[in-house]
């Protein structure tokens, strides 16, 4: 009975417990409705004003596009105005100058119909004056014209022996001038230059076992030595010889004494290697300074700038064509000053740019320029005279001359450089130009012989007297040139002689 009262307890409780949990429930349900609906409106209210935000946000934009459109339409309108006013202004200048041509047109017509009438009257005027002369002298007009034409004869013929003799008296004023511009003008048409560059010095040794020596373990000697001089040293089968190779000749010449120091002292390793090159170079530079003092005093050169005379020093290691660059600068310097001698020039002046003129051969630099150019501002760097700058610049006719001091020095270069053994020239490359010059010549139809004669510097040609005339002679020489000088390169000039043979063949029995 217990029991069924405990459980009938518990039953009752649970309903009880289950009824107000539902109404608790219930109630906690109906609020966080409540709440959700509230915060939903704000959320609604925030969006809306949001929404209400941007659409005024788009709104101004809108407006303000709109307003600047209009503004630009305004002002595109008021452009188009004045460009209306001003054509209308332009159109009305133009309608008034168009009845002011017309006016003057009209002007013109009518002072032209005047002036008809007054030529009329003058004509009448001029035959009735010349009927009363003809009249008065007893002569013809034509007569006197006649006797007028004859009388201006005599006058002219005394004016121009007058003037013919003023122009005498002022050639002799002026003939030695004269004469000098003639001379050097012809002279300077003479052999022009062209230059090779030696880029290879031989260094002959005792012994083969010294190239070893030089070469090193595993190369390190040479290596070195290469580095420290800027140069290639070539270690062939050629016996008792090492070629060193640069451009450079000062540095052809520095390594050449230090592998001379090195084999005489014995030791050659990378340490004595540099030693010796640093002692080497510094011996070269004031080797060099030397040169060019000593060669300027013995010139008789004075206020040189000290980087000319070093540059001039640098000539003694340079060659052109075979020829030692500082002994055709002296050779230049000397033909020079006896030329600006015998013409009555500066001799001085003359010797100081036949020295400096190819100072442009030995840059310090790489430079583009030709070497005349450059030597020409180099002169004008360390402050030379205009007049030596320009015999300088213009040695080679890459600027206009000036003074009469640039076509001597440019005389006087070729004088040295063409001069008999002053160049050398490879013999393969002179007979093949003779050669040339003879095929030249024989590729035309009529040509019978032909001959290179003078170092090709002159082309005679033979051509049969049946096959050419007189007259096509001349045109066969001025062809021969032509192609000549399209075709080939030469120093100098070529001269082509046709000679047209006839040949008359009898017999004495």
């Amino acid at each position: 009975m217990n029991i069924i009262l405990i459980i009938a307890a518990l039953i009752v409780g649970c309903i009880i417990g289950f009824v107000v949990f539902r109404f608790v429930a219930k109630g906690k349900y109906n609020a966080m409705i409540h709440e959700a609906e509230k915060d939903s409106a704000v959320i609604k209210e925030k969006k809306l004003l949001e929404v209400k935000e941007v659409f005024l946000n788009k709104k101004n934009e809108l407006e303000k596009e709109v307003q600047q459109r209009n503004q630009k339409l305004l002002q595109s309108e008021n452009k188009l105005k004045q460009r209306e006013i001003n054509i209308n202004q332009r159109q009305n200048a133009i309608t008034r100058r168009a009845a002011e041509l017309e006016n003057a047109q009209a002007n013109i017509n009518a002072q032209q119909q005047i002036i008809l009438h007054k030529q009329e009257e003058l004509d009448k005027l001029q035959s009735q004056e010349r009927e009363k002369l003809e009249a008065i002298s007893g002569l013809s007009a034509d007569e006197a014209r006649e006797h007028l034409i004859a009388s201006l004869k005599d006058e002219a013929r005394t004016n121009a022996q007058s003037y013919i003799n003023e122009i005498m008296d002022e050639a002799k004023m002026t003939a030695t001038q004269e004469a000098k511009k003639v001379v050097i003008k012809t002279i300077q048409r003479v052999a022009t230059e062209t230059a090779i560059e030696n880029s290879v010095t031989v260094f002959h040794i005792d012994n083969d076992e010294v190239k070893g020596r030089i070469i090193g373990r595993e190369g390190r000697n040479i290596r070195a030595l290469e580095a420290a001089t800027g140069v290639e040293i070539v270690v062939d089968d050629t016996p008792e010889a090492i070629v060193i190779s640069a451009f450079d000749p000062v540095r052809r010449e520095i390594c050449r004494l230090a592998l001379h120091q090195l084999i005489a002292d014995g030791r050659i390793h990378p340490a004595r290697i540099e030693e010796v090159v640093a002692k080497v170079t510094k011996q070269v530079e004031e080797e060099i300074i030397e040169t060019g003092k000593r060669t300027a005093i013995d010139l008789g050169i004075h206020g040189l700038h000290p980087e000319l005379i070093r540059i001039v020093g640098k000539m003694k290691y340079r060659s052109s064509y075979g020829q030692n660059l500082l002994q055709h600068a002296r050779e230049t310097a000397n033909l020079s000053a006896v030329m600006a001698s015998e013409l009555g020039l500066n001799p001085k002046k003359a010797k100081r740019a036949g020295l400096l003129h190819d100072i442009g051969k030995v840059p310090d630099e790489e430079t583009e320029l030709s070497h005349a150019i450059y030597g020409m501002k180099l002169a004008e760097k360390y402050k030379e005279k205009p007049e030596i700058c320009n015999a300088i610049g213009a040695h080679h006719d890459e600027i206009e001359m000036t003074t009469l001091l640039a076509p001597i020095v440019q005389v006087c270069d070729a004088i040295s450089g063409a001069r008999p053994g002053a160049r050398r020239e490879i013999v393969e490359a002179y007979i093949k130009r003779l050669n040339d010059l003879e095929n030249i010549a024989m590729s035309y139809p009529g040509v019978t012989k032909t001959y290179a004669i003078q170092a090709g510097r002159e082309l005679r040609v033979i051509v049969g007297a049946d096959k050419i005339s007189d007259q096509e002679t001349n045109e066969l020489s001025a062809n021969i040139a032509t192609k000549i000088q399209n075709e080939m390169t030469y120093p100098g000039q070529v001269k082509i002689t046709v000679i047209r043979e006839v040949r008359a063949v009898n017999y004495a029995k």
